[in-house]
């Protein structure tokens, strides 16, 4: 006799509610259209800060100035642009760019 045991056959019944449970817990979940953006993130982040971001467009990720435990992004709004520096636990710095007359 085989010391491994084999689990119970599951019933048509059970494996119907069981798709069903999974298909409810799947519909609460967002869909991929619906996920946040980096921008909408570091644009809410300076909001709640009291800076005017309306529609965020873009927000890229400073490298060069990025650190691991500080992130910097460029967020672009359709009303000005900010460099964001994001650190763990504390307000992020802000800092509004004066736009470029090309």
């Amino acid at each position: 006799m085989s010391r491994y045991r084999r689990s119970p056959a599951l019933s048509w019944k059970e494996l119907g509610s069981a798709g069903v449970a999974l298909g409810v817990a799947l519909a609460g979940m967002p869909c991929l259209s619906d996920a946040q953006t980096p921008a909408d993130d570091v644009a809410a982040q300076i909001r709640i800060q009291g800076y005017r971001c309306d529609e965020p467009v873009t927000a890229m990720r400073d490298v060069k100035l990025s650190r691991p435990d500080l992130a910097v992004w460029i967020l672009k709004c359709r009303n000005a642009s900010y460099r964001v520096r994001l650190v763990p636990d504390m307000a992020a710095h802000v800092t509004k760019l004066k736009k470029r007359s090309d």
